[in-house]
């Protein structure tokens, strides 16, 4: 029996989330009701279309789908933000039939005779380029979820969509549960010297938090990087980065306790077979049939060329660090452990700088007021606080954006590690951009990082890098926010090719490294001032510091990845672990020791969008290079140029192809010049 919309929040129509009213017991009922309720009315809309138009057809379905994401969007949500057993329990059943709800919508051949029908009619030449995208791409998407396959193949597609969705959903547990599984107890504070202030109250904090003295390191993002950054202890620094290493794995100090192992083998299996079911030859080949990339061998070719023109510059790098090592700190041999610790000693000694003389000038409020200036220079747009709205945790934030005085979208700001939130940073869809019969649905976006929290009268401090990353998932919520598109499926970031989709983001992060931006971005939280020009042109001296090996990183990840889908079941397939070691033999300058568990915390490629399609990050770092270059040739702040990126980059969303925009934007192709340029590499 389904339950009504006054007994069940997820049920009602909310302009936002009511984050306060959603319980567990809401979710399963609300994901039945809705899902079967939405297949239902689309067989009645079926049985009554005659001649289908945008109207008839389409109009409908992007409403009750609409229905579905924002009863589902704030599970999802709370999922990452505010884990429990309960919510984690509602959550992965739901999850199979969200699975078999797309499956039976991708797979209804009646729907996609509708639609094929629309895109060969009369009114087709008549809809905008944004609703006839939305049809093409529709049409490549029944194909892709085998609309046309035999009855039998559909309903293994089904049961290989269901299987990947529950263990994707594992995978991602073992991780948050592993990361939050292992801690260090310490109380000899001799043991954690060279930690920073801010990091050693952090620690305190967390010990307090488990009723222990002294000092507690867990393996959460912001805390790791410090310790392998910072630590003086060699034995510290090893510990962590097994624990860290090893999440999830067979290896390390919880060995077996959460292993992902088995799942990745599945997970791989299963990818295969649905790629072959659906006549591609393997799934590279399937991941890349919505992309901008046109085959796998232009993939691995742009990543063995970038990784060619990165190695000598990588390998000097590295030979460097060993000899300073050797000579100045008498460290006859570098681990793997003590490359990021040696590596932020020599560029403290050689350009008297590093990320923690930088923290304290990067106060969150500070920050953030210099990240919402740029976006009114750049982009002629207002951010502000809005009081009152409900959120999940007294930390998120809500803002509205407005331009020329008028709401365009809205976002939740929740930028603090906790317990029960998962790591890393992200943007998420609350609402999308549409029209509907009550008007104009604005936009609406969660932004999330995992900072340090103010502490005490502290506030919060970000490294130079935190800067970076808040950018980063900012230029995705402009992507989302700033769309002028009013169809939900090719608005904002939704029907972008995936390996364009980091464009908006990546080209965000080029403006913290602007001495004019940075001096916006920065006032000191005991004096108030700004980042000094000394300590800035420091900053640009070090910038491509090591930047050839944080290249050679990448695109190892990315092979790894790519040839992992291209190769596996192939009768030359060594293994998960022989192949990711066989592609750091070729790429990396350094090669990791043999318990390395990296692939057993990969969530990008097991439980994320990116299997086959890491290699994104480094193929839109080639256009959001070359895009901010624009910039730089015609004036930082120019405002033309700005108009013009809102114009064809940012409000487009996914209306038109990536590439079509881009040549739009820039006049022509993008060239890998300017990528290399950024990262001051010498061709």
């Amino acid at each position: 029996m389904s339950e009504s919309p006054a007994a069940n929040p997820l049920l009602a129509r909310h302009r936002l989330p009511p984050f306060a009213a959603i319980q567990p017991e809401h979710v399963l009922p609300a994901v039945q009701t809705l899902t079967q309720s939405n297949l239902a009315a689309l067989d009645t809309q079926l049985q009554l279309l005659q001649e289908p138009s945008w109207e008839s057809l389409v109009e409908p379905i992007e409403q009750r789908e609409d229905e579905l994401s924002q009863a589902w969007s704030p599970v999802s949500h709370l999922n990452s933000v505010a884990n429990s057993p309960s919510l984690r329990e509602a959550y992965n059943s739901s999850i199979a039939l969200l699975t078999d709800y797309n499956t039976r919508m991708g797979q209804n051949h009646a729907l996609f005779a509708a639609y094929e029908r629309l895109a060969g009619g009369d009114t087709y030449q008549q809809l905008t380029t944004a609703k006839q995208t939305a049809i093409q791409n529709a049409l490549r998407d029944f194909r892709l979820a085998g609309v046309s396959l035999p009855e039998e193949a559909k309903q293994r597609y089904g049961e290989i969509q269901t299987r990947l969705s529950e263990l994707s959903n594992r995978f991602s547990n073992n991780v948050l549960d592993a990361t939050q599984g292992w801690f260090k107890h310490i109380t000899d504070p001799e043991e954690l010297a060279g930690l920073p202030e801010s990091a050693l109250a952090s620690a305190a904090r967390a010990a307090k938090n488990r009723n222990l003295d002294g000092w507690v390191l867990t393996l959460d993002g912001p805390v790791y990087l410090t310790v392998m950054t910072q630590a003086d202890n060699r034995e510290l620094r090893r510990e962590i980065y097994t624990a860290y290493m090893t999440r999830a794995s067979d290896q390390g100090p919880t060995a077996g306790q959460w292993d992902n192992t088995a799942l990745i083998e599945e997970i791989l299996q299963l990818r295969q077979e649905l790629a072959r079911l659906l006549g591609f030859a393997n799934y590279a080949e399937l991941s890349i049939a919505p992309k901008m990339a046109q085959s796998t061998s232009q993939v691995l070719e742009f990543l063995v060329e970038l990784a060619q023109k990165s190695r000598a510059q990588a390998e000097r790098d590295l030979a460097e660090l060993r000899e300073w090592a050797l000579t100045e700190r008498g460290v006859a041999h570098l681990e793997v452990w003590d490359v990021p610790y040696y590596s932020e000693k020599l560029k403290e000694a050689r350009y008297e700088i590093s990320q923690e003389v930088l923290r304290p000038y990067f106060t969150l409020a500070k920050v953030l007021d210099g990240l919402f200036l740029l976006n009114k220079k750049l982009f002629g747009i207002d951010i502000k606080p809005q009081d009152g709205v409900e959120t999940w945790h007294p930390d998120a934030q809500f803002y509205v954006v407005e331009r020329n005085g008028k709401p365009v979208a809205y976002f939740y700001l929740d930028l603090f590690a906790r317990e029960g939130k998962r790591g890393g940073a992200w943007m998420a869809e609350c609402r999308v951009r549409r029209r509907t019969s009550e008007g104009l649905q604005l936009p609406v976006a969660y932004l999330v990082c995992n900072f340090n929290a103010p502490v005490g009268d502290t506030p919060s401090l970000l490294t130079h890098n935190e800067v970076t990353t808040l950018f980063h998932e900012f230029g995705h919520g402009l992507h989302h926010m700033l769309t002028q598109v009013d169809v939900a499926a090719v608005s904002g970031i939704n029907g972008v090719a995936w390996d364009a989709v980091e464009l908006p983001s990546q080209f965000m992060e080029n403006w913290c490294w602007e001495p004019s931006v940075l001096k916006s971005l920065s006032g000191h939280h005991k004096t108030g001032a700004s980042l000094p020009d000394d300590l800035i042109a420091k900053m640009l001296a070090a910038k491509n510091f090591q930047a050839a090996m944080m290249i050679l990183r990448q695109i190892e990840f990315a092979l790894f990845d790519f040839r992992l889908h291209m190769e596996y079941g192939t009768a030359g397939f060594p293994g998960v672990q022989a192949l990711l070691d066989e592609v750091r033999r070729e790429v990396a300058v350094l090669v990791p020791p043999s318990f390395n568990r990296f692939q057993n915390g990969f969530t990008h490629i097991f439980a994320g969008g990116y299997a086959a399609g890491y290699y994104s990050y480094k193929w839109a770092e080639v256009l959001s290079a070359d895009a901010f270059a624009a910039f730089e040739e015609n004036g930082l702040f120019d405002a033309a140029t700005g108009e013009r990126f809102l114009r064809e980059i940012l409000e487009k969303g996914g209306s038109e192809d990536a590439m079509v925009l881009f040549r739009r934007f820039r006049g022509r192709e993008p060239d890998i010049s300017a990528l290399l340029r950024h990262a001051g590499i010498q061709v």
